[in-house]
């Protein structure tokens, strides 16, 4: 028989650690297992035996208070070992290495988490960055295990229950820290009986005044309203009993906290808060619960507006249930829940309930954090985020967790019917972010309830979302004005960062290596003859350069200039011009100039009609001079030996070119309108446009408007994109 416990430190009781075995033997029935978690008992009653709290007791007994929660939310041995070992190698000589030989790399790697959690000071400055720092390494150290969360909340949990021995000031750190870091993760994960014990004593401290009030304001409603509560149980029993639905039936009262947020944040007077008191009828079947809910909406007036089916839409923590609000016969109001067994344990422990321990059924710590992952969105994006912390400072990282995982309060649904959890202002491209970074970056275009709206559409509560995707798309740096989700925000800028690394790359191997054929070229020497002459050693440890494209990237930025290397080879050929052009004196007519061609005749493409700031290439013609190209023109990818260095002139005076571009919308009434609309009211000349509608309700405009240079045509794309139904905007190219 148990030694049972004693209550000690504020009313708290302290349990022996006989007790906690009564709890786990009855889940965990190998001798083995039960023998490892005493003899982790044992080891702590040992290393701990001389250090007592600031209470006065013995340690170790906080050690054992947390195998306590621990077992009360059925983990497995390796957590409740761990949860016992917690402090061990922090506060005495034991090593995590000796933790690993006695007990296993799954346990010492829990326990070495934990340690250095613990190893975070708590910040004695005030600065909002240095206090950030400490939350972003707790964060970070709890990602990487759920257990580690578990037993982290249950060590905080009993640190809270005995603040009693501390100075206030360091009660005030404590529980604002808990608020801050321990209470927003304990909601995500469902783990409501600890959340709200949390929330209550964290209030006691921070705001005692009217933690007191409402604790009084509370003590006189139950006593007014017990009568009342009791008669509704017995009516609402004697109906499910009519009827033979298995039930129990029990009342709770509203936490503390939850009061004092609606009086003091919503602004809820105490006596317009209807669901203090309530109703929890617990049954076997979903369907039972449908039923129960049917009898006492015929037996008991409902009240408007107040009924939420949280079984058919789980929230994102897992939390299932019936919520219902009725006027009793006394005209009082109370909320009801309904909710299965199962349900019901949920609610109250949330993840610890729905992967609890269970004797050999090949428990894989790495599969559950897999299926964790899966199954709770947020905590996938948790890990993420955590991972990529380093990228971000402190502050920013704390901010981007609490705006995009724990004040998330819109929930969109995906075609097949996962809940997926958003910030306010969150858009499609946010959406797809969420469900996957390669997801995100090949988005195309969005479906809101079966209509294509644009990206940029924002999202609310209810809405099922499918997203259109190409294995040839990539994300717009535009998406970065409207985008809320910091996931969707660094993914877009990862992406475009590392395109535009590369992109720059490739251009100025590009721009070196025509540089480079148009001197050799002026020697008489081909582009295979020169490759032959500079892809050498001698030659790229000259220049120091790894690579033939190194070189070029080097001849790029004019260090060395081509005529260098020429010199280095030691080729002494007469430099010839391009000949067979027509001869036109252009004068300052062309915007576009090209170094020593004299007055070759320069024009415009019309394939892709360049325009100043495009990036541009020369392509000499047979007898027409040189045609002006953007670089990306399909018409000019395979020519080498005609192509010809050209600039934008600096002195070209103001001037309006034809930009040819391609519109796709959403069909709908006034489209046409709107367009030209945005155009006239940016001072945009439309020199035409042809409208067509596919098969896809889809609308496509090919228009060719008057620009002057490619950061306005940026704009205007941007003033289009915001146009209703608009969700793609780009240049065409014939």
């Amino acid at each position: 028989m148990s030694t049972k416990s004693s209550v000690v430190n504020g009313g708290y009781p302290l349990h022996t650690f006989e007790e906690v075995e009564d709890i786990y033997k009855n889940y965990i029935s190998s001798a083995q297992d039960q023998k490892r978690i005493r003899e982790a008992y044992e080891f702590i009653l040992d290393k701990h035996k001389n250090q007592f709290r600031k209470s006065g007791e013995p340690y170790y007994h906080h050690l054992v208070e947390v195998a306590y929660i621990l077992a009360k939310l059925q983990c497995g041995p390796a957590t409740i070992i761990a949860g016992l070992l917690h402090d061990v190698v922090e506060d005495t000589d034991v090593t995590v290495q000796q933790i690993e030989k006695k007990w296993g790399s799954e346990v010492a790697k829990i326990v070495d988490s934990l340690t250095k959690i613990q190893r975070l000071k708590l910040s004695k400055m005030k600065s909002e960055e240095f206090e950030a720092e400490d939350h972003r390494k707790i964060f970070i150290g709890m990602a990487k295990d759920i257990r580690v969360i578990i037993i982290k909340l249950a060590d905080r949990l009993h640190n809270l229950r005995t603040l009693q021995s501390l100075s206030p000031e360091r009660q005030q750190t404590i529980c604002r820290e808990t608020m801050d870091v321990f209470v927003p993760i304990a909601h995500r994960l469902g783990l409501d009986v600890i959340k709200s014990e949390m929330q209550d004593i964290c209030l006691s401290y921070l705001e005692p005044e009217k933690f007191n009030e409402i604790k009084t304001l509370l003590s006189k409603k139950a006593k007014t309203m017990g009568k009342s509560l009791e008669n509704l149980k017995k009516r609402i029993a004697d109906i499910l009993f009519e009827h033979h639905i298995p039930f129990d039936i029990s009342s709770r009262v509203k936490s503390i906290f939850s009061i004092y947020e609606k009086m003091y944040v919503k602004g809820h007077p105490f006596e317009e808060i209807y669901d203090i008191l309530a109703l929890r009828i617990i049954t076997e079947t979903e369907l039972q619960c449908y039923e129960i809910l049917g009898l006492i909406h015929q037996t008991y007036v409902p009240v408007p507006g107040r009924f939420k089916d949280y079984i058919a839409m789980p929230k994102p923590n897992m939390y299932q249930s019936l919520h219902t609000s009725i006027i009793s016969g006394d005209g009082n109001r109370y909320e009801v829940q309904i909710r299965t067994k199962e349900m019901d344990e949920i609610a109250e422990t949330g993840v610890a309930a729905h992967w609890a321990y269970k004797e050999g059924s090949g428990y894989n710590s790495k599969q559950e954090q897999q299926e964790i992952e899966d199954k709770l969105h947020w905590f996938r994006d948790f890990v993420s985020m955590s991972s990529d912390a380093e990228n971000e400072t402190a502050k920013e990282y704390v901010e981007n967790l609490t705006k995009d995982i724990f004040e998330a309060n819109i929930y969109v649904f995906t075609p097949k019917g996962k809940v997926i959890e958003l910030p306010a202002g969150s858009t499609p491209v946010d959406f797809a972010y969420r469900i996957h970074t390669k997801i995100g970056d090949t988005t195309t275009g969005s479906l809101v309830n079966g209509v294509m709206v644009p990206l940029n559409t924002v999202l609310s509560t209810g809405d099922m979302v499918e997203i259109k995707t190409s294995k040839t798309s990539s994300p717009s740096e535009g998406w970065l004005n409207f985008v809320k989700t910091s996931i969707a925000r660094t993914s877009i800028k990862k992406y475009i960062a590392k395109k535009s690394a590369e992109l720059v790359r490739e251009e100025k191997i590009a721009k070196g290596k025509t540089s480079m054929i148009d001197a050799f070229h002026d020697r008489n020497i081909s582009e295979e003859e020169m490759m032959e002459l500079i892809d050498t050693k001698k030659v790229l440890d000259h220049f120091e350069c790894q690579t033939v494209d190194d070189l070029f990237i080097a001849v790029s930025g004019r260090k060395p200039i081509p005529g260098a290397v020429i010199d280095f080879l030691g080729i002494k050929k007469p430099i010839v011009m391009p000949t067979g052009a027509k001869i036109k004196n252009i004068g300052q007519c062309c915007p576009v100039y090209c170094k020593g061609a004299g007055n070759i005749a320069i024009s415009l493409a019309n394939c892709c009609t360049p325009i100043p700031g495009d990036d541009i290439v020369g392509y000499i013609t047979k007898g027409k001079g040189i045609s002006v190209h953007r670089k990306n023109c399909p018409n000019i990818a395979h020519e080498k030996e005609r192509l010809i260095e050209v600039f934008w002139r600096d002195d070209i005076e103001s001037a309006t070119y034809p930009v040819d571009i391609q519109i796709e919308a959403g069909d709908r009434p006034k489209l046409l309108l709107d367009i030209m609309s945005a155009l006239s009211n940016q001072k945009i000349s439309l020199s035409s446009i042809h409208a067509r509608l596919n098969n896809l309700n889809t609308a496509v405009f090919n228009a060719t408007i008057l620009i002057s240079d490619s950061k306005r045509l940026n704009d205007i794309f941007n003033v289009l994109l915001n146009v209703a139904g608009v969700y793609s905007v780009t240049r065409v190219i014939h």
